[in-house]
């Protein structure tokens, strides 16, 4: 009854984490290219009181053995990056990857940052930036002057300047790839970081390589589907629910335990 309580603990710390992890996603259902997250378990060591095949005697062994398992845990919180709807909003400056890749961005410390976040703005100095204020590498900057923008599908960035009929290439827009993109870190803002299981970025032309197109006045909303979440949330609360139950059985066990004995 010990263990039962003890295995009953590790159900409710997981489906805290699975609740957690529901919640966070459904607060971010209206994020621009945020990717959902789910909670991946585990069941724990077993302890081994008659071991499968063992021997019972010369020509016979035991089909199957007694173990005792000990309960869950929470080993990772994998990001799926399944592609979210796309959503016209026909600003110029707002951008979506039709398939694979990720804009980098750069950090203040010179690092890069990866996004699927395409809801671009222009600084004081005329540079492409995000919501932060973090330029889009390779930085593009828009003239002085400028009446329109045009984004092609392959990232080219053009600038009708005032006075001129003829557009002029400004710059463009590189995308990065990653063998494992479930294994980026999130680090807030709409933002990933490279590590050792995402494997190196692979950057290249947007369109080409396996990269996805350019979208221009378009922007990729979150990949969350709130009818799936809660379904998992329904799934979660009855889980926790009945380990729930086995504490509270397992209590009411050993009170009876203790008044008889």
């Amino acid at each position: 009854m010990l263990a039962s309580l003890s295995i009953s603990k590790t159900g409710l710390s997981a489906q805290d984490t699975a609740l957690a992890t529901i919640s966070n996603n459904l607060a971010n259902v209206s994020t621009t290219g945020f990717k959902r997250d789910r909670a991946v378990f585990q069941d724990l060591l077993y302890q081994v009181e008659r071991q499968p095949g063992a021997q019972t005697s010369q020509n016979d062994e035991l089909p199957s053995g007694l173990l005792t398992g000990s309960g869950v845990r929470t080993v990772a919180t994998q990001k799926m990056h399944t592609e979210g709807n796309l959503q016209v909003t026909e600003q110029p400056l707002d951008l979506a990857l039709n398939g694979r890749g990720f804009f980098q961005i750069l950090l203040p410390d010179g690092s890069l940052a990866y996004t699927r976040d395409g809801q671009f703005q222009t600084s004081s100095t005329g540079d492409i930036v995000n919501s932060q204020g973090q330029p889009l590498e390779p930085a593009i900057t828009i003239p002085a002057n400028t009446v329109q923008i045009t984004i092609g599908s392959d990232g080219i960035v053009s600038a009708t300047i005032s006075g001129q009929t003829t557009p002029t290439q400004i710059g463009s827009i590189q995308a990065a790839d990653f063998i494992n993109p479930a294994g980026l870190q999130s680090i807030g803002g709409n933002l990933f970081k490279e590590t050792q299981a995402s494997g190196t970025p692979q950057t290249g032309t947007p369109g080409l390589n396996g990269l996805g197109t350019l979208e221009q006045g378009v922007l990729e909303n979150s990949n969350v589907s709130v009818v799936e979440e809660l379904v998992n949330l329904i799934t979660t609360q009855r889980a926790y629910e009945m380990n729930t139950k086995v504490i509270s059985a397992s209590d009411q066990m050993l009170q009876f335990v203790g008044q008889t004995l």
